[in-house]
């Protein structure tokens, strides 16, 4: 489950871990879970004129999490975070069973995550990459 903040810094700098992570989930190594709530968020976000980021792209993007991803339709967890336009990203990682990956970890406190991993992109990698090395 890829945070807005994510993507957002993935498309500005593919070189970075966010970028690393995206670059996963658009090989097929790694699965994108989302709802109707993540895609539409994700859609507002990247279409503001300040990223400058091309609408086909943005679509194309778009489309192929959809068709490649996993959509889920979470039921609502009574969680409760400082931001709650963050609560939807928390449901649908805890109804897919996926990590939650963020570049702000802070804005899902333990006690809220109801068993989710909680991941910043680096970290994230850092344990991919470990669980490659240990299947070669």
């Amino acid at each position: 489950m890829l945070d807005t903040n994510v993507v957002v810094s993935a498309l500005l700098n593919s070189f970075g871990a966010p970028g690393r992570v995206l670059d996963l989930v658009l090989a097929g190594e790694l699965t994108a879970a989302y709802d109707d709530r993540v895609l539409a968020e994700w859609r507002e976000v990247l279409a503001r004129e300040k990223f400058g980021f091309p609408a086909r792209d943005v679509e194309a993007l778009l489309g192929f999490v959809e068709g490649e991803g996993l959509g889920v339709n979470p039921k609502p967890l009574g969680a409760e975070l400082p931001d709650p336009d963050d609560v939807p990203f928390l449901e649908v990682a805890h109804d897919s069973g996926a990590a939650l990956i963020t570049g702000n970890t802070k804005h899902y406190p333990e006690e809220a995550r109801r068993g989710v991993a909680v991941l910043d992109p680096a970290s994230f990698l850092d344990g991919w990459t470990s669980r490659v090395r240990q299947q070669e």
